[in-house]
């Protein structure tokens, strides 16, 4: 019997082939599993607090060591060949070491896309060679074959889509390609047919010919799902993209037999899409408005006539006299503050106040920067105290009875047009009132918007000062200027 597709002889092929028989774990294999597991859930637990992040990281870090080396363990001793294991092992470790030391705190949400992408990349490939040992030693029930297919489609489409987060963030890829003519409906057609490709194999799984199909439509899927999307969305959607990788990985683990991937791959899932629907709620849209939606700016007044002759520029000098001798101040970060490095002359300022009796607070909105938690992570490297930090619910009421706030390379965070323009692309996103404040100091190098395209009018308002120096340099300067006027 001779498959239409394949042109295999499906009879024969089954006669020859033999059903997988996992390796058996030894009892400290699946102790070295617990232990990861455990791990893995309390890195998650400390990674939720700045004050014990890293804890997190040093037990996510142990877990996958101690997970490494308990499925090694488990093969030692059999016929399988390990030094490719150890080959992989050590080129993987040349290439990520140097990533991990020497990336710069402003490349971290692009290494963190990259890193979305090779690991979807690993559970394809995984899947798609188990699906090759389809036609040799392994004989695939449908229910395994149904899960293999979902595990490459999620896989493949993480991969592209990851990469074009990467690039887009990386400013490779320019944020504001919307992508095709009618591309939500593309995105559905492409879509569809992966679902339709994925269904017949678990029906008829010798249909290589579909299983190659498939593999293309997820690349294809996942291009065309993520270019589209605008750098103000960025932040969640690489958190969704996190959650597919976590996913694929946890359906590898039912192919393989291995809890350890289904449990940590869970884990990661779960994770990443609990806290791309906080970044929704915090940005007041939904996954769907994320996804298909676009962002456009058409509508939105031009930057002449939001700023025409109404900009109050500043100096250093200026922005030292009006912090001599006041009662308390608001810092905003931003991505330029990322961009410049300033959080340790912010920590300078932020000493410098408080020895002179000022009262000194962070106001940390949840999507600030390119990444959840990237302002945060910036700050805790300068030491600035964690108590100082303030999430934006908890600073908003306070900027009322705020003397001077500073906004260090923020934008759409602190644009007032989320409130009162509803055809505005942030319509409805909370943001940061520093408006409230009696007198707000904007440190960027230029007028130039924001992810969303669009101007801000909170930088011709009555209240505002602009600083036009680069992060770093203005809080250098400013220290200076007033240390000058002590």
């Amino acid at each position: 019997m001779t498959d239409a597709l394949t042109g295999r002889n499906v009879l024969a092929a089954a006669e020859t082939t033999t059903t997988h028989a996992p390796v058996e774990a030894p009892w400290y294999v699946w102790c070295s599993y617990l232990l990861a597991t455990a791990l893995f859930i309390l890195a998650l637990k400390w990674l939720s607090h700045p004050r014990t992040a890293r804890r997190g990281v040093r037990a996510g870090e142990i877990g996958m060591a101690v997970a490494v080396v308990g499925t090694i363990m488990m093969y030692v001793g059999t016929s399988t060949t390990l030094h490719y294991v150890f080959i992989a092992m050590v080129l993987g470790s040349l290439i990520g070491a140097p990533m991990a030391i020497w990336m710069p705190m402003t490349a971290v949400p692009q290494r963190t896309a990259l890193s979305h992408a090779l690991g979807a990349l690993a559970a394809a490939l995984v899947g798609i060679a188990h699906y090759h040992d389809f036609f040799g030693t392994v004989r695939l029930d449908h229910f395994t074959m149904a899960i293999l297919a979902l595990e490459v489609l999620l896989g493949s489409l993480t991969f592209t889509g990851s990469l074009v987060a990467f690039g887009k963030l990386q400013e490779l890829v320019p944020s504001a390609i919307r992508g095709l003519p009618h591309q939500n409906t593309v995105n559905f057609v492409l879509f569809g047919v992966a679902v339709f490709c994925a269904l017949w194999l678990t029906v008829f799984p010798t249909h290589y010919l579909m299983f190659i199909l498939l593999v293309i439509l997820g690349l294809a899927f996942g291009l065309c799902l993520v270019i589209p999307i605008g750098g103000a969305d960025m932040p969640t959607v690489i958190s969704l993209l996190n959650s597919y990788a976590g996913l694929s990985a946890s359906l590898m683990g039912f192919v393989l037999d291995n809890f350890l991937l289904i449990v940590a791959g869970a884990l990661d899932g779960s994770s990443g899409l609990i806290l791309s629907i906080i970044m929704c709620k915090a940005m007041n849209r939904s996954f769907t408005n994320v996804l298909f939606g676009r962002m456009d700016a058409s509508t939105v007044a031009s930057a002449d006539e939001v700023y025409g002759g109404k900009i109050k520029s500043a100096t250093a000098e200026d922005v030292a006299m009006l912090l001599d001798g006041v009662r308390r101040v608001v810092i905003v970060p931003g991505y330029g503050m990322a961009v410049a490095q300033a959080q340790h002359a912010v920590r300078d300022l932020y000493q410098l106040l408080e020895s002179r009796g000022t009262e000194v607070e962070f106001a940390i909105h949840p999507v600030a920067g390119r990444m959840p938690g990237h302002m945060n992570v910036l700050l805790a490297e300068a030491d600035i105290p964690y108590d100082r930090l303030k999430e934006m619910d908890e600073a908003n009421p306070t900027f009322a009875q705020t003397d001077v706030a500073i906004v260090i390379g923020a934008n759409d965070v602190v644009n007032p047009l989320a409130n009162s323009d509803p055809k505005s692309p942030i319509a409805g996103m909370p943001i940061l009132n520093v408006g409230e404040a009696r007198t707000v100091v904007v440190v960027k190098r230029s007028l130039s918007p924001g992810f969303a395209g669009i101007p801000n009018p909170l930088f011709a308002a009555e209240n505002c000062l602009m600083l036009f120096e680069d992060g770093k340099k203005a809080m250098v300067d400013v220290v200076a200027a007033l240390k000058e006027a002590a």
